[in-house]
């Protein structure tokens, strides 16, 4: 296919280019190389710390028809519109889209787990939301088309990490999870609630890794693919490549290739040169979340009170309209008046650090 399709110096900037049009080898590289010499001493301090979070006071029995009453409230509330979408249950969270009038979500549910559907609520809100802010009249045509997965993986990981986690989203909904799961959230405090929720440990499952440990986990795909495109790695050798590289950025290894290889979906769809596009989406993310906390007077503030009216209003208005107007990389700096940087996201990360004692 990368030879068909043509490149200049990578063939996997033909395939990368399906994903994420413009972008090059090059620049994934030197952008995961930055996010990986920060996040390897970073983990190491966090292992290191005397604090450890306690993640069973967010375990309990929570039942599967209250978590779905209150996701559907959830994703109402940050401004997803039902009567242009439906949430339903799926293996893996996901989002489709035919219309702005019809973009649907999904999520996962787990009795023990309430966080994984939340997560994956927001996640996919996050989707659905810039697909609803489309416009519809320029629906079938490039302004009415999402310019990038790496922006669209932006609006997703915005929510339900830099919103979603944050103490203010909380102190709205913590008081109504209380009021639904009276029992498994008893006797649980703010304080040790934001703590579980921002824990920081390595996993085995990219899509339930924590904020700092899930680049990694891109990283270690990113590679594997260029080495498996440049024929330095044979496809029936990679379990073996990636317990090892499982073991050298993670320090965990995979007792089964269920939750190791073969965990993803993309490389069985032929989808190579989609997984740079998480950590873009995460670069993104940080740098708008940044402009937009200085563009909104007392955000913060309006998402204690549950208003999260101001930072959709701003996403339609700086984003959304704009569909395939710009390339991502010109998107950024129109919004943010700089070039695309990691140093939003380790200010970020960086900040979840302190509630280790790192810095």
């Amino acid at each position: 296919e990368a030879e068909y399709v043509g490149y200049q110096n990578s063939p996997y900037d033909a395939l990368l280019d399906t994903f994420e049009p413009y972008a090059t080898t090059e620049e994934i590289a030197t952008a995961l190389g930055d996010l990986k010499n920060f996040l390897a001493p970073f983990l190491v301090k966090i292992k290191n710390s005397k604090v450890k979070i306690n993640r069973e006071v967010i375990a309990g029995n929570f039942d599967i028809e209250k978590q779905k009453a209150f996701c559907t409230m959830v994703a109402a509330k940050i401004g997803y519109d039902f009567d242009a979408g439906r949430l339903n249950v799926s293996a893996h969270p996901f989002s489709t889209s035919f219309h702005p009038l019809d973009a649907r979500i999904t999520t996962r549910y787990s009795a023990s787990e309430f966080m994984q559907s939340i997560s994956g609520v927001v996640h996919e809100t996050g989707h659905a939301l810039y697909e609803q802010g489309l416009p519809q009249e320029h629906y079938g045509t490039p302004l009415g088309g999402a310019i990038s997965l790496g922006i669209h993986e932006s609006q997703s990981r915005m929510w339900e990490n830099l919103v979603g986690r944050d103490r203010a989203f909380w102190r709205h909904f913590l008081p109504l999870a209380r009021q639904t799961f009276a029992e498994p959230l008893q006797g649980v405090t703010d304080e040790q609630w934001y703590f579980a929720i921002n824990d920081i440990r390595p996993s085995l499952i990219r899509t339930e890794a924590d904020e700092a440990t899930y680049n990694l986990h891109v990283l270690l795909r990113f590679e594997i693919e260029q080495a498996l495109l440049n024929d330095q790695l044979k496809p029936a050798d990679l379990p073996e490549a990636w317990n090892q590289k499982m073991r050298q950025y993670l320090g965990v290894v995979p007792p089964d290739d269920a939750r190791g290889c073969l965990q993803d979906i993309h490389w069985s769809g032929g989808a190579i040169g989609y997984f740079p596009t998480y950590t873009l989406g995460n670069l993104y993310a940080a740098q708008f979340f940044e402009q937009a906390a200085t563009d909104i007077p007392g955000l913060d503030e309006s998402f204690s009170r549950g208003d999260f009216a101001p930072l959709l209003g701003w996403l339609r208005e700086k984003i959304h309209r704009h569909g395939k107007r710009f390339r991502a990389g010109e998107l950024v700096r129109r919004v943010t008046g700089q070039d695309l940087s990691a140093e939003p996201l380790l200010r970020h990360l960086k900040r979840k650090g302190e509630l280790y004692g790192v810095s």
